[in-house]
Order: structure tokens, then C-alpha cells, then sequence
């Protein structure tokens, strides 16, 4: 049952990650060096971003801090993956930590290929960071994690999760 488990985070990973990286590939191509293009008037722009730093810009240049924070990230979350039992109850976390995942390594291969992350959404009405696909996999995934673990997992879930054999 597991190995099935581990098939299915693998084949689930790859389109995710094709997405971010297709989406970033056309935002190189038809972005760069152009003007920003609105989607919708004062509200959502598509415009090319270099992010050399971490989340919104944070900690620019930090290639080695950044490579080093991955491969601890994608350890801690392959060995916690192993550890999530495989119920029903506990589906939408294991789904989560897909997401997360892929939004994690989308952006590592930027980094590892190009030395920075591409980055091309704005909303510009609320003046938010420029993002890509795989902030919006890691950010909306967090955030629903906490919703999850605030008012749908119980203590004994997580007790479950810490203490489980095998």
C-alpha cells in the first residue's frame, strides 16, 4: 500500500511541477524585457520578476542559504510524508504536502538552473509581491494546512501522526 502511496506522490508531482515551469518558460519568452500586461484593469497584471531572494523578495542572494534551506525542506517533508497514515481522514494533508512539495522544488530548479526565480503575477490592487505557480501552490497550501489543523485535525490525529509504526 505504500509503495502505491509513493508512485502516487511521484506522478502527482511531475504535472504540477511542468505547470510551474510551462508558466514560467512563456513568462521568459513573452514577459521579459516587455511592458506589463494588464489582465484585468488595476487589479491582476502578468510582469516578469528575477527573483534572486526567497518569499516576496526576502534575503536576496542567498544561493547557498537557499539550496542548503531545500534539501532540509524535501528530507523533513519526504520523511513526514512517510509517517502520514493512509486514511481517509488524513487525505487532505497528504494532498497538501504535494502541493507543497512541487511548489518547493518548481522554485528550486529555477534557482539551480538559472540562479533565480521567475516570477510574473501581480495584483496590482492590493500592491502584493510578484509570484508565480508555485508561491500560489506553497502559499494556498500553508494557509489551508492551517485551517485543517486549527479547526479539522484533532490532537489524537496528530499523536497518531508523531507515534505511528512502521
Amino acid at each position: 500500500m505504500r509503495k502505491k502511496y509513493y508512485i502516487g506522490i511521484i506522478l502527482s508531482l511531475i504535472p504540477l511541477i511542468l505547470l510551474d515551469q510551462v508558466t514560467k518558460l512563456l513568462a521568459d519568452i513573452h514577459l521579459k524585457n516587455q511592458n506589463a500586461i494588464p489582465i484585468i484593469k488595476d487589479v491582476l497584471v502578468l510582469d516578469y520578476v528575477e527573483n534572486r531572494g526567497a518569499a516576496f523578495g526576502t534575503f536576496q542572494g542567498g544561493f547557498v542559504f537557499f539550496v542548503f534551506t531545500f534539501i532540509v525542506l524535501a528530507v523533513f517533508m519526504c520523511f513526514f510524508a512517510m509517517r502520514v497514515p493512509l486514511t481517509q481522514r488524513m487525505k487532505p494533508l497528504r494532498i497538501l504536502l504535494v502541493f507543497v512539495l512541487a511548489g518547493a522544488i518548481g522554485n528550486f530548479i529555477d534557482r539551480i538552473r538559472l540562479r533565480y526565480v521567475i516570477d510574473f503575477i501581480y495584483f496590482k490592487l492590493i500592491d502584493f509581491p510578484v509570484f508565480n505557480v508555485a508561491d500560489i501552490y506553497v502559499t494556498v497550501s500553508m494557509i489551508l494546512l492551517i485551517i485543517l489543523c486549527l479547526f479539522y485535525y484533532k490532537e489524537e490525529d496528530f499523536e497518531q501522526l508523531l507515534h505511528r509504526k512502521g
